[in-house]
């Protein structure tokens, strides 16, 4: 009895070790795969394009990420207190332009009287850049312009003041919009010059030929009657 007691118990422990053994080995691997997914979802590569307006609905999609090939930059300088700046308004601006290696090229305030200018907004009577430059501005703010040639003079430029592929500075300011053009300022009136005075009728003086009207009339001869002879 005691030998066999012996043997039952030892096969027990026999059994309980193995048991505990093939439990820590299943907890080990659990735990090796929870790591391991845990690291490949860590390193799982985002989409290439999470931008839904990239890939808009009915628009077959494409892979990759948008870039972009030129962009019209700027900074607010003062932010005006007028009214936001209108599509298909007549906008009267100040301005200044340079060069990017700091050449002035034109300023309104090298005009005659120093006089902005007026233009449609929208309408393509200025340079792309302008015509979208001033997007959420108030009346009496002020702008600094980055234009890329692209949106400015394009490849040729405008020789000999604007070079080829120029980009473009300019410092803007919003004075006014209007519905309608603003009436050109009418031109002052000539001056009246005073009357001359008449001239009297002097004789000419020495070396100066006399004048027509200056020049003494001449005196009408007296014509010679003819002689009657008296009657035979």
């Amino acid at each position: 009895m005691t030998f066999q007691s012996t043997l039952i118990l030892a096969t027990l422990i026999t059994a309980t070790a193995s048991a505990q053994t093939t439990t820590t080995a299943t907890q080990r691997r659990s735990t090796t795969a929870h790591r391991t997914s845990s690291t490949t979802t860590a390193t799982k590569p985002a989409p290439a394009n999470t931008n839904p307006a990239d890939n808009p609905p009915n628009v077959p999609k494409v892979a990759g990420t948008p870039k972009n090939l030129y962009a019209l930059r700027y900074v607010d300088i003062q932010i005006g207190t007028g009214e936001l700046a209108k599509q298909q308004q007549y906008y009267t601006v100040r301005y200044t332009g340079w060069l990017i290696d700091g050449t002035k090229f034109d300023s309104s305030e090298d005009h005659p009287g120093a006089e902005p200018i007026v233009f449609p907004y929208g309408a393509r009577r200025v340079i792309p850049g302008w015509d979208t430059g001033f997007e959420g501005m108030h009346v009496g703010g002020k702008r600094r312009l980055y234009i890329p040639y692209q949106l400015a003079y394009g490849e040729a430029g405008r020789p000999p003041v604007i070079p080829a592929k120029a980009n473009l500075i300019f410092d803007l300011e919003l004075v006014a919009q209007s519905d309608t053009p603003p009436q050109p300022k009418p031109e002052p009136a000539p001056e009246a010059k005073p009357a001359e005075p008449a001239q009297p009728n002097t004789p000419p003086q020495p070396g100066q030929p006399a004048s027509p009207d200056s020049a003494p009339k001449p005196q009408p001869q007296p014509q010679p009657q003819p002689q009657t002879q008296p009657n035979q």
